[in-house]
């Protein structure tokens, strides 16, 4: 059997936290846990994603619940992300834990750690600035930047790696 080149765009090398579950948050719905702490930086869950044309999803996907879930993609497409990619709950730009990056070529997003994260923690992204509900801001461990660390915002430190 011969080697897997790790830069093969057929190979995608998954992580294996062990740490990450579905729990229901009493105001915000079913969101991702994690029982063990994260150390930032961490990859935490690639997602590969269904792409819908502009057209599809204009004519199908946006009439459904399927809007609610959807990344938006190059070219005036969408992206429903599989696996946990869907679950991740939303907090405002500078409080949320984990950062994603599309990776268009491979149609896949990957998620980052911004921050150690706790065990315990909601695992959260920033879905933008406009959102299309009630935000509701409950992730208490949120950790703020100390006089140690200048504060970096999470598109600085997504751009550290090459993922």
């Amino acid at each position: 059997m011969a080697a897997v080149d790790d830069g093969d765009k057929e190979v995608v090398h998954l992580p294996e936290l062990g740490c990450l579950e579905l729990r229901s948050h009493p105001l915000r719905g079913r969101g991702v846990f994690t029982r063990n702490p994260i150390s930032k930086g961490t990859l935490v869950h690639i997602s590969p994603v269904l792409v819908f044309g502009r057209e599809e999803y204009r004519d199908y996907g946006k009439h459904t619940c399927l809007d609610h879930y959807t990344y938006c993609w190059r070219g005036g497409q969408y992206a429903l992300a599989l696996g946990l990619g869907s679950m991740f709950n939303h907090e405002p730009s500078g409080s949320e834990n984990v950062g994603f990056v599309r990776d268009m070529d491979r149609a896949l997003i990957k998620y980052v750690a911004l921050r150690d994260i706790t065990a315990g923690e909601e695992l959260c992204i920033c879905y933008g600035p406009n959102v299309w509900f009630e935000v509701v801001t409950d992730n208490s461990s949120s950790k703020s930047a100390t006089a140690e660390s200048p504060p970096e915002t999470p598109l600085d430190f997504l751009h550290s790696f090459q993922l």
